[in-house]
Formats: C-alpha cells, sequence, structure tokens
C-alpha cells in the first residue's frame, strides 16, 4: 500500500512565484512545481526553455504552484505561514489534496520520455530504457523547462547534426556552438564524431551545465565565456534569437573557415528574409527545415 502524500497549490502572480517558491522548500517542501494556471484557455502562455537550464521566467502571468507534503498537517501549516506574511497579498489558497505517493511519482517521470532526434538518435532521460532502435543516445535529465521534449529549434540543430555527420563529422576537427545554453548541442556534435569544441555563453549558469551535461555523456567539450571563441571552425553553431543572430553576423561569419558550415535557429518562419539580408555580405543562408513555425537556416562558406 503506498504512502498518502500531500498536495499544496497556491495562486500567485508572475512577481511572486520565486519567493513563493522559496519559502516552499524553506518549510521543507518535499517538491516544488510552477505551471500555468490558464493552461487549456484563452489565456494559455507558452513558456520555452531548454534541458536543464533555468526557465526564461520564472512563471506566468497567474500561476500555480504546487508543493508535495508527507501529509495534510504539514501542508497545512505551510499555507498558513506563508498567507500570514506582509508580502504573500496576492496569494491565495486553491487546494490542499492527497496525492499517492507511487502514482505521484510514476505520473511524474511518465512526463519526460525519451525523444525522437531521429530514429537512430534519441534523447533519454536516465530513469528510461533507450529504445531499440537507437544508435545514440543523450543522457539528459529535465530541467524546470525540460517539459515533454526539446524545443523545436534544439530538434532541427541536432536532427542536421545527426543527419549530416556521416559525410561531415570527419571535417568537424573544431567546432564552435554560440549561445550554448544546457550545451545540448554541443554535446550531440560530439557524440556524432566533433572534436575540440567550444561551447559558449554569456551567462555562467549556462557554462555550469554545460560541463555537467557533457560529463555524464561522457564527451569532451571546453565551456567559457564568449572570449574562448578564437580563430576558424569547420562548424559553426547557434541557437538564440532572429535579432541578437542578426547582429552576431559578422563576428559569427569570422569563425566559419574556408569550406565551413553556419547552422543558425530560433528564427520564425517570418524572419527568414531578413536573416538571409543580415548574412548576404558573407555567405547565402538557406532554410533547411521547418517546425512548428521555427526555421533552421544553413551555409557554406566557399
Amino acid at each position: 500500500m503506498s504512502t498518502t502524500l500531500h498536495e499544496l497549490l497556491l495562486i500567485c502572480g508572475e512577481d511572486d512565484v520565486e519567493i513563493v517558491s522559496d519559502a516552499l522548500m524553506e518549510l521543507d517542501a518535499l517538491a516544488v512545481s510552477v505551471e500555468d494556471a490558464d493552461a487549456d484557455t484563452d489565456a494559455e502562455r507558452a513558456l520555452f526553455g531548454e534541458p536543464g537550464m533555468p526557465a526564461p521566467k520564472g512563471g506566468w502571468q497567474r500561476s500555480v504552484v504546487k508543493a508535495l507534503f508527507p501529509n495534510e498537517q504539514d501542508a497545512t501549516e505551510c499555507a498558513t505561514l506563508i498567507l500570514s506574511q506582509d508580502w504573500a497579498t496576492g496569494v491565495h489558497v486553491q487546494a490542499i489534496q492527497a496525492v499517492p505517493e507511487q502514482d505521484w511519482v510514476r505520473l511524474t517521470q511518465s512526463q519526460f520520455a525519451p525523444v525522437e532526434i531521429t530514429p537512430e538518435f534519441w534523447i533519454v532521460p536516465s530513469w528510461h530504457q533507450a529504445p531499440e532502435q537507437a544508435k545514440q543516445v543523450m543522457s539528459l535529465d529535465p530541467g524546470l523547462a525540460f517539459g515533454t521534449g526539446t524545443h523545436p529549434t534544439t530538434r532541427m540543430c541536432l536532427r542536421w547534426i545527426a543527419q549530416q555527420a556521416a559525410a561531415l563529422s570527419p571535417s568537424w576537427t573544431r567546432v564552435l556552438d554560440y549561445g550554448c545554453g544546457s550545451g545540448i548541442l554541443a554535446i550531440g556534435a560530439a557524440l556524432h564524431g566533433a572534436r575540440n569544441i567550444d561551447a559558449v555563453d554569456i551567462d555562467p549558469a549556462a557554462i555550469i551545465a554545460s560541463k555537467a551535461n557533457a560529463e555524464a555523456n561522457k564527451v569532451s567539450l571546453t565551456a567559457a565565456l564568449p572570449d574562448a571563441a578564437q580563430g576558424e571552425y569547420p562548424l559553426v553553431i547557434a541557437n538564440i534569437l532572429a535579432t541578437p543572430l542578426r547582429l552576431l553576423a559578422p563576428l559569427l561569419c569570422a569563425h566559419m573557415a574556408p569550406g565551413g558550415y553556419l547552422i543558425l535557429a530560433g528564427i520564425l518562419e517570418r524572419q527568414a528574409d531578413e536573416l538571409k539580408e543580415a548574412y548576404a555580405p558573407w555567405v547565402k543562408l538557406e532554410v533547411s527545415d521547418s517546425q512548428e513555425g521555427w526555421i533552421l537556416m544553413t551555409a557554406q562558406r566557399a
């Protein structure tokens, strides 16, 4: 017979999510999660992020903060303490409800299933078995924003790497992942034969995450601030957003080795022409893939 846990559900605004979550952990919650209070309504708002990295925002405009406790008394005492704080005027209790522990664990882990990049290349959380057809596996446990799969821009970058590796990986003697985030693209390149990989980002948290994820996958890369990117690379990858990619055009193209490839993502379909124009002085960008309104753009230096 499974132990019965209790879940406290608090409604709060976006600005209160962090302090509420911290308070719940300080009050010995077993786990804390944040969901959109307006999910499945016209007010629902997407909030994308990448595995192993913090979400771009701490919560939604109206968030449900869920905390798990060993029993109903602990959940009730926690709610009473939080509501008594002077900063908690915008926090409200939605419910305190019983959750069978065994069911909760199984439900939570079932939400993070293996993600197919190609039929042979998968991202697999540590508690799952890799599918039989998977010949290449990246082990990556979900962070706050992993969701049920990686963002379309990440999947397209990884798919390009996997599909081109057989022909091109012998030339990937140096790789630059500019704006590496969790390091997922750099790791994907390493798993497909790339060497001497520089994963750079302006966020120190991204550098830490990239090193940890590389170690977990037993691959070698150098994670550092952008100044560490030096010289030319046969493969340059940048999965950021259209505006910074436009501004980075001279720098990224300067890092391309002769005959090298440039892979850009984080671009919406309607932004294709402005990116082509921004990179035209150096390379000819083309749309190589599209998914859910996002596109992958690639180019090869002469």
